[in-house]
């Protein structure tokens, strides 16, 4: 288990747009030796990924990135190529959905469009942003039981969870966002944001130059959001603005003392982001899963602890360098539900899917124990307890 740990960025005064707040994240340098560029998918219906054997995740997939270490670097990270390219969007940009998008893991049928990850001829990688961290999600303990105790049915002990869905919205129909991400400039030396609906963290953003993040910063709005991030941005009000406030009037008589006050007002926001803001997904332990090496460069994706502590919990996939820094970083914030979900499957595991077992680690009976996996969506893992326990 290890923390996040943003090395090398720096957070900037945020940007309020009603009840959405973004939070621009700036490198000193660039991450030398990495590119990031996206590729567009023609048409913008579901797409179908192949993640193994008989197994299949399905979703709303417009592009992927392209992470590429090929060329010999520049000092300033650019190795002599264009900052990124192919990022033009292709026909049948689809907007805002009416619906949310599903995501799911299914069993394996003909139509397979993508892999979550595949290397590409020269140092390259393409992969989905995002559903890269949402498969691993979805795929959590998705054999289902690995012992065939009686409460389980039929399906359970041969399909596991399959199908596994969960709900999600566009970024295109969280109220606020599009406007924002169009509305406010883009610093310099600018290489992510963290975006806040309601001034609850929605998503993190992290990209390795800052020509990369200038030409992908409005690709947030065709990502996916959980229904508690819509939800805030719909109904939650407006947030208040940051400002600067120079109690010294003494500072007041120079522009020297007026810009150093002004300067740590600025770290000031900065330390209170990363204490407050933040801290649901800098303070947290996440488990890690390698996904791919990329030359000096690694691309995981992670899971929370699931824990019922309280507080946002976060999944996510990062591109971290040599020493262990970020140089890339997307996430995603689940909601309650999905929390207690993955608390439970973890739980159930941990227990060998023994319902007893499962049922005193969580201080209950096992009556209710069913009763919550019912209430989760997994109820037809069960077999019916009244035919189960009817005399023979």
């Amino acid at each position: 288990m290890n923390t996040l740990e943003l090395t090398g960025l720096t957070v900037r005064p945020s940007q309020v747009w009603g009840g959405i707040r973004l939070v621009p994240l700036v490198r000193a340098e660039p991450v030398a030796g990495l590119r990031l560029h996206r590729e567009i998918y023609r048409g913008f219906g579901g797409s179908v990924v192949d993640t193994g054997p008989r197994t299949q995740y399905t979703s709303y997939i417009p592009h992927g990135f392209v992470a590429d270490w090929s060329t010999v670097r520049t000092p300033d990270g650019s190795g002599g190529q264009r900052a990124a390219y192919g990022t033009q969007l292709g026909v049948g940009d689809s907007g805002a959905l009416a619906r949310p998008p599903v995501t799911a893991a299914l069993p394996r049928h003909r139509g397979t469009h993508h892999r979550m990850a595949k290397r590409l001829p020269g140092d390259r990688l393409r992969f989905l942003p995002l559903h890269l961290a949402l498969e691993g999600y979805l795929s959590l303990h998705f054999g289902g039981p690995s012992v065939a105790w009686e409460e389980w049915s039929r399906q359970a002990l041969r399909d596991g969870l399959s199908p596994r869905a969960e709900d999600a919205y566009t970024g295109r129909s969280v109220r606020g966002l599009d406007d924002a991400l169009r509305v406010f400039e883009i610093h310099p030396g600018q290489c992510g944001v963290m975006v806040y609906a309601a001034d609850a963290l929605a998503a993190a953003f992290v990209l390795p130059h800052p020509d990369d993040y200038r030409l992908l910063h409005s690709s947030l709005v065709e990502d996916l959001y959980g229904e508690l991030v819509h939800q805030y941005a719909l109904y939650g009000g407006p947030v208040p603005e940051f400002g600067a406030r120079i109690a010294d009037s003494a500072r007041m008589g120079t522009l020297a003392g007026l810009r150093a006050a002004a300067r740590a007002q600025e770290q000031e926001w900065s330390r209170a982001h990363d204490a407050l803001f933040a801290r649901e997904l800098l303070d947290t332990a996440y488990s890690f899963d390698r996904v791919h090496r990329m030359g000096p460069f690694t691309l995981w994706r992670f899971l929370p602890p699931f824990d019922r502590s309280g507080g946002g919990r976060h999944i996510g996939e990062t591109i971290t360098g040599p020493q262990g820094q970020v140089a890339y970083l997307k996430t995603f914030r689940l909601s309650d539900a999905q929390i207690r979900r993955g608390h439970l499957l973890n739980t159930l595991a941990a227990a060998d899917w023994q319902l007893a077992r499962a049922a005193v680690t969580l201080g209950s009976t096992e009556e209710e124990l069913v009763r919550r996996i019912r209430a989760a969506g997994f109820g037809e893992l069960l077999k019916d307890r009244e035919q189960r326990n009817k005399p023979r």
